[in-house]
Formats: structure tokens, sequence, C-alpha cells
């Protein structure tokens, strides 16, 4: 894997991807976005990786896209741009991603924040949508993922302003999960996903889905798909060492049965 993204583990079910390009406080150019692809596409498939944390640096998680690779794109480049399948196989992973996010989180950093189903941010962080100062506008989800995130009017404001929010203004909003010393971010993110990864896979997989699908479905649609994916789970040996496990006082042994 090209050093613009370092992979550690898996440990304890916990795979480690971190964004590194400091000269460009780890914007996103094409070639990282394919190697976080890629990189997830072999998490996918590793039953030893029960969960990912994706983070940055102390300064940035990633400060936005490539702007001079944007500059080289005319209208054509943008339709046929291969980043827009880099992004897809992101908002396809299955496996929970948990974000460690300190300094900058702006335009594709924010959106890449935003595919993370849990977001942990350092006191210093800094999230915003800032497109509309180059004349753009968000492109991978910055318009709809954050209505979903923050609500209609502080999104609003966030887009058509592009100015940031702090990290307390992001707990209070909802963007983020829980706020933290900058030092201590990717720590707790570690933490909480290997307390994911010692739950029984199957079940972490349709709880994922199950939640998300709630953004895209009305209330009695969505209670249905929780029914089948909960009625689903009755068939998994996971399920029955769970509960042979409870009865019996001791830990369950999952094993994605």
């Amino acid at each position: 894997m090209p050093n613009n993204l370092l992979v550690e583990g898996p440990e304890q079910g916990v795979q480690v991807f971190t964004l590194n390009r400091p000269e460009a406080l780890n914007a996103l150019n094409t070639e990282l976005l394919e190697n976080l692809a890629k990189a997830l596409d072999d998490a996918e498939a590793d039953r030893e990786v029960g969960a990912v944390v994706i983070t940055g640096s102390q300064k940035a998680f990633a400060a936005g896209a490539d702007i001079n690779e944007m500059a080289a794109r005319d209208l054509v480049g943008i339709l046929e741009d291969p980043r827009v399948a880099h992004w897809e196989r992101i908002a396809r992973f299955t496996k929970p991603i948990i974000a460690a996010v300190n300094g900058f989180a702006l335009g594709g950093g924010c959106e890449l924040a935003m595919h993370a189903d849990i977001l942990i941010a350092g006191e210093n962080a800094r999230f915003g949508q800032p497109e509309i100062n180059l004349g753009i506008m968000p492109g991978a989800g910055g318009t709809q993922r954050l209505v979903r995130k923050v609500g209609e009017s502080l999104a609003m404001h966030m887009a058509l302003t592009g100015e940031p929010i702090n990290a307390k203004r992001a707990l209070q909003a909802g963007l983020v999960s829980e706020v933290c010393q900058p030092e201590l971010t990717v720590e707790k993110a570690i933490g909480i996903a290997r307390t994911i990864a010692r739950k029984a896979p199957i079940a972490v997989r349709l709880t994922k889905e199950s939640v998300r699908r709630a953004n895209d479905m009305n209330l009695a649609e969505g209670l249905r798909f929780e029914r089948h994916a909960f009625t689903v789970l009755a068939g998994t040996a996971d399920r029955q060492e769970g509960l042979d496990a409870f009865r019996e006082k001791r830990k369950p042994q999952f094993k994605g049965q």
C-alpha cells in the first residue's frame, strides 16, 4: 500500500487506516481515495476484522479535496470522475467505521467523516463544507448526509456560508458522538472499535444496516426491515451462543455463523 494511507492491524479485531498526506493536510486526491477503497475491500473480506478506524493527523483529518487535481478537470472530467466509484465503495462498507477526527475536516474530509458510523472528535476538530467559497458546492454527500446528521437549518448555514463548526457545536448538533482531548481521540476510537469487534459479526452487520436504513425509509418500512433482520438472526449459531453464554454466566465466543 502506498504511504499516503497507513494500515495497521488487524489487532483485537480492529484495523486502523491513517490518511497520510501531511504536505497537503491529507487532501483527498484520487490515489488516496482509491487506496482507501481498496483497503476497505480487503477489510471486508478479512474475517479477523470486526471494525475499522479511519483517522488523520493532529492537525488535519482531511482538509478537503485536492484542489489542483480538481482544477485540472473540465465538465467531462467531472462527469467521468473515478472518485465517484471510490466514494460509493466507502459507503457500501458493511462493517462498522469509527472516525477519529482531529483538526480540519473540511469539504471532502467532512464528507468522509460522515461516512463513519461513529464519529469521535478531538476538541480541536473543525467540520465544514467550504466549497461555496470556490464557486462550487459539495459533491460527495456534503448536502445530503449533512442534513441527515445536523438538520436542515445548520446544514444550510454551513453549506451556504462555508463557515465551519467546532467540536462542541458538532456534538450538540449530533454530528459526533463524543469529544475528547486530541491526543486521546484515536485511542478512544480504537477502544470503541474493539468493543464492537467482540460482538456477533452478523448481528453487527444487520444492526448497522437497519440503523442506516432509518434515513431512507418511513417508520413502517423501517420497522418491517428491522423485524426481518431480527428474525434472520434467529437462525444463526451466534444467537444461540449468546443466549447460552448469558444463562451460563460466561463470555460468549462468537464465530460469525
